[in-house]
């Protein structure tokens, strides 16, 4: 071969590589992401999303691509975001933290693959026709998060049972509150506990709400499930130390952040289950053929160190009853 074919040969092939590597590009799946809250609290979370996805031979930057939405707390913004995704014509879109940025999916699209994650019952919400056969484009995981407020009431009462004014924060934004607070209602009236509501939907309220607390009298607090609230649970924590509050909240991740107590599910294996389900939908399954999986276990995580800070005594009974004991 002659040096100048050769060298006009060398030529062709470098022309097609790039052409062949935008081909490649181009049938890369795309998964949009719809977050209700932040990223930097879900660091572990997101590590079990993608856990998932490699079970099933999807690696972020290898052989699929990830679009993310993040709604910082700002529930408003869920629709547009999601809005983004759909005109961005991702492969399918998982929504996180909870049934408001699920909603916003499903209302955005009836095409896109869907996979939730909620805390409330995805019938009740409107998001699938049936557990077992969702229908439609959609399916998930849920946790039950917010049907457990009652339970957390009980159990923060069992700590703390001479406690007669508990607050209840919640986030008026929530599409649940008003079955949270009907709920805890209920509960506090079976126990004898009179409950002040705080509301709150962005730091300073949080802020404010721990002051009216203060100035109410009340020496306990329950923090209702919220996307939200999970996003500051830093500042929440941080908040009830200040002012000496025994305090119970709906995931680990608020106990291990110095936090007295929590009560729910194992939020990094929805995430997991979340990513197996979102890449067999890559392979071809269809959400209408997936049921929704229904998170059994739920942990009780207990704060030794914070109980001794606030000076509350947790009886062997209880710390028999925990899942987890932090020293």
């Amino acid at each position: 071969m002659r040096r100048r074919e050769f060298i006009a040969m060398l030529g062709g092939v470098a022309v097609a590589w790039p052409h062949a590597a935008r081909a490649q590009q181009a049938r890369m799946p795309v998964i949009g992401y719809l977050g209700a809250g932040s990223p930097r609290p879900l660091r572990d979370q997101l590590a079990a999303l993608y856990r998932g996805l490699k079970e099933t031979g999807y690696i972020e930057g290898q052989n699929v691509t990830i679009e993310y939405r993040w709604a910082e707390g700002q529930y408003e913004r869920l629709s547009g975001l999601a809005a983004e995704l759909v005109q961005r014509q991702v492969t399918a879109i998982v929504a996180t933290g909870g049934t408001t940025s699920a909603l916003a999916a499903k209302a955005a699209t009836t095409t896109i693959p869907i996979v939730f994650t909620s805390g409330t019952d995805p019938i009740e919400a409107g998001l699938v026709a049936s557990l077992n056969r969702p229908g439609g484009n959609i399916t998930g995981v849920t946790f039950f998060s917010d049907v457990l407020d009652a339970k957390r009431l009980e159990l923060l009462h069992e700590l703390v049972p001479n406690v007669g004014l508990i607050a209840l924060l919640v986030n008026p934004n929530n599409t649940r509150v008003e079955a949270q607070l009907r709920d805890t209602q209920e509960a506090a009236a079976r126990l004898g506990i009179r409950l002040i509501v705080l509301n709150a939907s962005n730091e300073p309220e949080i802020d404010t709400s721990f002051a009216i607390l203060v100035r109410e009298g009340a020496r306990a607090l329950l923090v209702a499930s919220d996307a939200f609230f999970y996003s500051r649970h830093n500042q929440l924590v941080a908040l009830a130390a200040r002012h000496a509050v025994p305090a119970i909240y709906q995931l680990r991740e608020f106990t291990a952040a110095g936090g007295l107590m929590s009560y729910g599910a194992s939020l990094a294996e929805v995430y997991h289950q979340a990513g197996v389900y979102t890449g067999r939908i890559l392979k071809g399954e269809k959400p209408a053929d997936l049921p929704v999986i229904q998170s059994t276990k739920f942990e009780l995580v207990i704060n030794l160190k914070t109980a001794k800070a606030l000076g509350v005594a947790v009886s062997n009974a209880i710390q028999l009853l925990a899942d987890e004991v932090i020293e």
